[in-house]
């Protein structure tokens, strides 16, 4: 941790990861993710408070819940306008229903100059 903290790495990359921790330590860091997990958090913590640096765990995840905050208002919106679509054709629907009924009920006359093609059944 100390040759992290300090940025003066021998094995690792020198970024202030778990990972980079692990390969420092000499272990996988699937064993220092599961069986030393109070060493990964001493180490994030120590990270936070003297590098004064946010772990790239919780960078990833800060950009993933913004990332996902933006979508979920994109996709409230879209479905706003969905709903809006909606309402918009079911009166329309209900508009042409009701001027399909008013013009089998009320037929308009044929005016003088028009000829119908096939003659009314009455």
């Amino acid at each position: 941790m100390d040759r992290l903290l300090t940025g003066q790495a021998t094995v690792s990359n020198g970024s202030m990861t778990a990972a980079a921790l692990a390969a420092e330590v000499g272990v996988h860091r699937m064993a220092l993710y599961k069986r030393h997990v109070d060493l990964k958090r001493e180490f994030e913590e120590r990270v936070r408070k003297e590098a004064r640096q946010i772990p790239e765990t919780e960078k990833r995840l800060r950009d993933t819940v913004t990332k996902l905050k933006r979508t979920i208002a994109n996709q409230k919106a879209e479905i706003e306008e969905l709903r809006q679509l909606v309402t918009n054709l079911t009166l329309a629907s209900a508009v042409l229903t009701e001027e399909e009924k008013s013009a089998s009920t009320n037929p308009v006359t044929a005016s003088d100059n028009v000829i119908p093609l096939h003659p009314p059944t009455t």
